[in-house]
């Protein structure tokens, strides 16, 4: 790893260095912060959390190969190198805002309340048609999540594209103080943790405040359909590169039509030209992940070929509209997280599903005050789309079904309090050809349900 040698990393992490003088040139091999994956030569960073802290493992460690390790307390005499530092988390984001420039590769960061991560996943799709990318896995997006991601860059890097997400004010300046983006793509303003944010105008606070660590000269890509964003006028003197369906756009798609869950296709139109592409992952919303990897992908100099083969490149995630298909049913497993926003996209993209379409739905959480409203609006969404069977699940749901029945009094729904009462019944609610959306917040553990179809199929054939 470049230049973090154990002297650089006591420099970078304001540590006191306590070991031999001849081991402090060594350089580490990697950064973990799970004792469970210690790798010869590497940086083990203990961290405090609320049941396990880590400042335990670290002998274990030190025996497993590690080369040094970060500690908060002074460990006294021992028999292998440590920095005493003031704060673990600290020292893990001063290292990594060090190692990031020493690399000094791009960097696009990836912000917005809905969307961050189809987001990342297409713009790293279509930068992988030209450079070596690496892209952030799964949810590590936060203040610890970031650096670690970080940490996993190396010197054939050619690109790094990183999802920044959080909840509260504060936390994106963070984030950005570490990531320092070259590039910068917003994807919404949307109704996503207004326990701490208050309302859209605060998230969009909260969501901007990357701009104040953005490198020189950086471009800023916003979806201009979004009427927050669309207020923002210049971002270090520079405006902001617009995508959306409106034509007024300088990068905008137009032709757009649903190709069932096969995807969605549209054309796109750019400054340097236009193309038309077929997005494998359904939803409308996809295309707006489109227009967003075109941006990048024209700000990093890449054809129009190129970008069209990125988009048409893209493979779907589990628990993030992955589409399992069986013999018996088809699974659209989109049970990672949930939002409003979401949500009613996710219905939308249900209803043109082929035989009978079932909502599978639980609590969203981190609504704030408004949390009844809002699922009782995707309620009226559900029976607005036309689709054929509601189940709706938690306590919170309850008011998501009552609101779909008066909204569509001939739309079946069932409601029941408990995941547990719903993976007792499922057997007997789903049929054959059965298209069937799961979806909700990540307490919810709809994972379960996922898991309890797919468990029932044998010769399961999964089809990103």
């Amino acid at each position: 790893m470049k230049n973090l040698t154990l002297e650089h990393i006591s420099q970078a992490c304001h540590g006191i260095y306590r070991g031999a003088e001849k081991e402090k040139k060594k350089c580490i091999t990697g950064v973990t912060t799970d004792s469970r994956k210690v790798d010869p030569g590497c940086l083990f960073v203990p961290i405090v959390g609320m049941r396990v802290d880590g400042h335990d493992f670290i002998s274990q460690v030190m025996e497993a190969g590690a080369l040094c390790t970060l500690s908060e307390k002074n460990l006294g005499e021992t028999d292998f190198p440590y920095i005493q530092v003031e704060s673990s988390l600290q020292a893990v984001k001063d290292l990594a805002a060090y190692y990031l420039d020493q690399l000094q590769i791009p960097v696009v960061g990836i912000t917005g309340s809905v969307g961050k991560t189809s987001t990342k996943e297409m713009i790293a799709a279509v930068l992988a048609q030209k450079y070596r990318v690496l892209k952030t896995q799964g949810n590590f997006n936060n203040e610890l999540g970031l650096p670690l991601t970080v940490f996993r860059l190396r010197d054939e890097d050619e690109i790094a594209v990183l999802e920044m997400g959080i909840s509260d004010f504060g936390e994106m300046h963070r984030l950005a103080a570490i990531s320092r983006p070259d590039t910068c793509v917003i994807t919404n303003i949307g109704t996503c943790h207004l326990e701490n944010l208050g309302d859209r105008d605060g998230v969009l606070k909260a969501k901007t405040e990357v701009f104040d660590h953005l490198k020189e000269n950086a471009t800023v890509i916003l979806n201009g359909d979004d009427d927050k964003l669309a207020t923002v006028d210049t971002v270090q003197g520079k405006k902001p590169v617009f995508f959306g369906l409106d034509a007024s756009c300088s990068i905008y798609a137009d032709q757009v039509e649903g190709q069932g869950l096969k995807g969605i296709s549209c054309r796109i139109h750019t400054p340097k030209g236009e193309f038309s592409a077929l997005i494998p992952i359904p939803g409308q919303h996809m295309v707006y992940n489109a227009l967003a990897g075109t941006a990048v992908g024209l700000a990093y100099g890449m054809e129009l070929e190129q970008i069209r083969a990125g988009i048409e490149s893209l493979q779907s995630l589990s628990g993030r509209f992955h589409i399992i298909e069986t013999e018996q049913y088809t699974i659209i497993d989109d049970c990672y997280n949930a939002n409003p926003m979401s949500m009613k996209a996710s219905l939308n993209v249900l209803k043109d599903a082929l035989g009978r379409r079932v909502a599978i739905l639980g609590d969203m959480g981190e609504l704030g005050t408004e949390e009844l409203q809002l699922h009782e609006e995707v309620g009226k969404e559900a029976g607005k789309t036309g689709i054929d069977l509601l189940i709706c699940v938690g306590e919170r749901s309850a008011h998501m079904a009552e609101a779909a029945r008066q909204e569509n009094p001939e739309l079946e729904v069932i409601y029941m309090p408990t995941l547990e009462e719903l993976l007792e019944k499922l057997p007997e609610l789903i049929k054959q050809k059965d298209t069937i959306l799961v979806k909700a917040s990540h307490f919810m553990k709809f994972d379960q349900v996922v898991e309890k179809l797919v468990s029932k199929i044998e010769n399961c054939e999964i089809c990103n």
